[in-house]
């Protein structure tokens, strides 16, 4: 196979450009390579890799997709002892695309809990985050918080009506209280907090751009009165025209791990239209996503963040409007700072009919 690869390697346009097509083929090479399980095949995986993204023969995109998707076969398929010769050298630049596949290499392995202690291995993942590599502020480890990232359990599949919502978590009354504080809400924008909370579905190719919205209140809001009468006096474009279609909207309390699986596994799976991210970015995206919903600087450690958590209000919600379709994906959040005078909802759609209902 990787005889075969060379030869396509030398397959070029006029200009001398390696063909688009045998770009390809040489990359579903390297992924087929990345499955079978060799140190030969390790070596020739990420060599077709390096040469294909050093090139610039493939779109950027194109080329994320194939270096992720790589890294992800590796920590898979391969034994660890066939695995460290890639890391006997720290890297001098992050620019590298080899440095690159390896940095997500490290991502894979800490999700699957191979690689620690592994002196090599450690030594590659500390320059990193010498030189700033953003993928490098995870831990080598995966966190309790974590416990659910790419593990399926029967019968807990996406929610996709109110019973099934209902069944998983515990309702959030509906008060005047609630309703009285909605109304008074005030917008705050905060245009690299939006970009960051809708990263986990914008990066996964979701059908519909991500609603991320972050509001003031007059007063601080009791945790007994932060339900759906809360959230619907709130001017979501998730819920425009709410009540047109036959069924209650609520809201149901939830837990910070609850929330951050959902963010990780929005970008590890992809939209229906989109593709999936790998784990290594799946779980920075969960992660930097988190820490806007919960106000947090980006210095701030992630077992922090953690301990912090708990201090905020989390909830689900869903409506029957037309954006929360109930045939794909939908979901919503909204969070309730510890100080209770700030709330961020954010809630996304991998639902692509009504576009000019959704906006």
């Amino acid at each position: 196979m990787y005889e075969a690869a060379e030869k396509l390697c030398r397959t070029t346009t006029g200009d001398g450009s390696l063909e688009a097509s045998a770009a390809r083929a040489v990359g579903r090479i390297a992924e087929t390579l990345a499955d079978t399980r060799s140190r030969d095949s390790v070596t020739f995986a990420v060599d077709l890799v390096k040469r294909l993204l050093s090139e610039g023969t493939m779109p950027p995109g194109e080329g994320d997709r194939l270096l992720r998707s790589v890294a992800a076969r590796l920590a898979k398929a391969q034994h660890l002892r066939d695995i460290e010769p890639l890391f006997r050298e720290v890297p001098e630049a992050i620019q590298d695309p080899a440095v690159e596949l390896r940095a997500c290499l490290l991502g894979e392995l800490a999700l699957i809990g191979s690689g620690a202690g592994r002196r090599s291995l450690e030594a590659y993942a500390e320059k990193l985050r010498e030189l700033g590599h953003p993928l490098a502020r995870l831990p080598g480890a995966r966190l309790d918080i974590e416990h659910r990232f790419a593990v399926r359990v029967r019968g807990l599949g996406s929610i996709k009506t109110a019973k099934q919502l209902r069944s998983r978590f515990p309702e959030a009354p509906s008060t005047d209280g609630g309703a009285a504080v909605g109304r008074g809400a005030e917008d705050a924008r905060d245009g690299g907090r939006v970009n960051a909370a809708a990263r986990p579905f914008t990066a996964g190719g979701w059908a519909r751009e991500p609603e991320a919205r972050f509001f003031t209140l007059p007063s601080p809001l009791s945790p007994d009165d932060f339900g759906i009468s809360f959230i619907k006096e709130l001017p979501l474009r998730c819920l425009a025209g709410e009540g047109s279609r036959r069924g209650s909207a609520l809201a149901c309390v939830t837990t910070p791990d609850d929330v951050l699986n959902e963010l990780f596994s929005a970008s590890y799976v992809g939209g229906v239209n989109g593709q999936g991210q790998g784990g290594a970015y799946a779980r920075l995206y969960a992660w930097e996503s988190l820490y806007a919903l919960m106000g947090l600087p980006t210095g701030v450690p992630l077992l922090e963040a953690v301990r912090r958590a708990p201090d905020h209000r989390w909830l689900r919600f869903m409506a029957f409007t037309d954006w929360f379709h109930h045939d794909t994906s939908d979901l919503a959040f909204a969070v309730l700072d510890p100080a209770r005078t700030r709330v961020v909802v954010l809630a996304a759609t991998d639902t692509d009919v009504h576009r000019d209902a959704l906006g």
